[in-house]
């Protein structure tokens, strides 16, 4: 499976250092998941009917998926987190009014590595005659269990407490702990999202 973007970054980027007004400093952290487009499944290039070899004459679209956003429901038992994102594409020629449909897929991933749900889908890109571009929109649905996504009360407090400026503890991570970062990334979730390709399209992806 290909990683994410936010993998790579690794999963503790769902923490957050806020300063108020009298430099009480508090560390935040959100149950909700995060989302990323997987390394390779962000745009998808389809070749010319009939056309053989992947070369750059036979481009006939090409897409990209862009503008992910999630928007969570944190205020019950279950995390539901909405997803959109928009599809812009580009095809070689303008002749004639054409419909390209193009699968796409939004993966619940648990611990940085482990697949939990797959959900498929597919966005319909019209072009109109004589146009080169056309946009889509595109939905998905996760659902996480907040007890899951929940840390422990203990590393929940050590996350959390508030930290007074000057306090020998008020510049550091509280993931410089190995407990605590172990304990984040057992309790977090993303929804990653991109396009559905085949062995050869991901091919292409990857040595272009």
């Amino acid at each position: 499976m290909v990683k994410s973007r936010l993998l790579a970054l690794s999963a503790f980027a769902v923490l957050a250092l806020a300063g108020c007004q009298k430099n009480v400093l508090l560390v935040k952290r959100s149950v909700c998941p995060a989302v990323a487009v997987p390394y390779y499944a962000g745009d998808v290039t389809l070749f010319a009917p009939g056309d053989t070899g992947n070369e750059a004459r036979n481009v006939d679209v090409v897409a990209t998926l862009t503008e992910l956003r999630g928007v969570c429901n944190d205020a019950t038992d279950t995390l539901t987190s909405a997803v959109s994102f928009k599809v812009i594409a580009r095809r070689t020629s303008a002749q004639g009014a054409r419909a390209v449909t193009l699968p796409f897929f939004a993966s619940v991933v648990h611990g940085g590595n482990l697949l939990v749900s797959k959900q498929l889908g597919s966005v319909t890109l019209n072009f109109a005659d004589g146009q080169t571009k056309a946009e889509a929109a595109g939905a998905a649905n996760a659902r996480i269990a907040r007890s899951a996504a929940a840390l422990p009360a203990e590393i929940q407090e050590r996350i959390s407490r508030k930290r007074k400026a000057g306090d020998l503890d008020a510049a550091t991570d509280p993931l410089a702990d190995p407990e605590v970062r172990a304990a984040v990334r057992a309790a977090s979730f993303e929804v990653l999202v991109g396009f559905q390709l085949n062995d050869q399209a991901l091919a292409y992806n990857v040595t272009k």
